[in-house]
């Protein structure tokens, strides 16, 4: 009985210790008035929970492009994704202008590539390639909402001369961008790789796997562009599906009633 009580003192008086030894060291920090114990137990509760929400955030459990996984496992993938999720972001960009221009081309765009068997993420190359803007150029003499240089437009179909130019038509460059990607995915075999192929040439994409080795796009040393091509095409993709998720206003259906508020903001 004796000993049951010592052990009990004892007990006690190392917790009343170790209490005070932690209130001398951490007197700045806790709130006055607070148990200092209580406190940090609290603290690690809530760092916990901000961690686990972290881990937990839904937009990184459906991140894909073209049904195919993107490697979020591999910090650098990450870090370089959050960098075009921000770049793309509305605090950034003019972004209720392209939310406009998706809801009117987006889905004309997406009923033409499935009628070709063309994945639906392919439909943001326009918006990256142009902005949904047919007037857009490059010095390189790519034009339209597909940025078909020439040569390539009229490989596929489309006229190009000093009359017309199929480029700035929407359905017609849809097509012909379609048939495109088909024979791109018949010579990878991979949709990523398809799309890195559409940015830097089918010879190019090829000769980078042959030298490199891998014929993964997360993997392979391409050029600037190229590298960060398919991060740019899911950034725009979440941003458009998926504003809320980045701390801005949900934006309904683009229509006219709503333009003159929004410019007013």
């Amino acid at each position: 009985m004796i000993k049951n009580k010592a052990l009990a003192c004892s007990i006690v008086l190392v917790a009343v210790l170790l209490t005070k030894l932690y209130s001398s060291s951490n007197v700045d920090n806790v709130p006055k008035g607070t148990n200092p114990v209580a406190w940090e137990f609290d603290k690690q509760q809530k760092t916990t929970a901000t961690v686990d929400s972290a881990e937990r955030d839904p937009y990184w459990s459906d991140v894909t492009f073209a049904e195919e996984e993107v490697p979020l496992d591999d910090p650098a993938v990450k870090t370089k994704l959050n960098t075009y999720l921000k770049r793309f972001s509305y605090k950034k960009i003019q972004s209720y202008k392209m939310h406009r221009k998706a809801n009117e081309y987006l889905p004309r765009i997406a009923k033409i590539l499935a009628s070709h068997g063309i994945p639906e993420d392919f439909k943001y190359i326009p918006v990256v390639e142009s902005d949904l803007d047919p007037r857009t150029s490059s010095h390189k003499g790519a034009g339209g909402y597909w940025q078909f240089i020439p040569a390539t437009a009229r490989l596929y179909g489309l006229r190009v001369n000093g009359d017309v130019d199929d480029r700035m038509d929407l359905t017609k460059s849809t097509h012909a961008a379609a048939k495109y990607l088909k024979a791109l995915h018949r010579e990878f075999g991979d949709w990523t790789l398809v799309a890195a192929a559409y940015n830097v040439g089918g010879g190019s994409l090829k000769r980078s796997i042959r030298r490199q080795g891998t014929e993964s796009y997360y993997d392979l040393n391409l050029n600037k562009e190229t590298g960060s091509y398919v991060y740019k095409i899911i950034s725009v993709k979440s941003v458009i599906e998926h504003p809320d998720r980045f701390g801005y206003r949900r934006l309904a259906k683009a229509n006219t009633d709503v333009q003159e508020d929004v410019a007013m903001m």
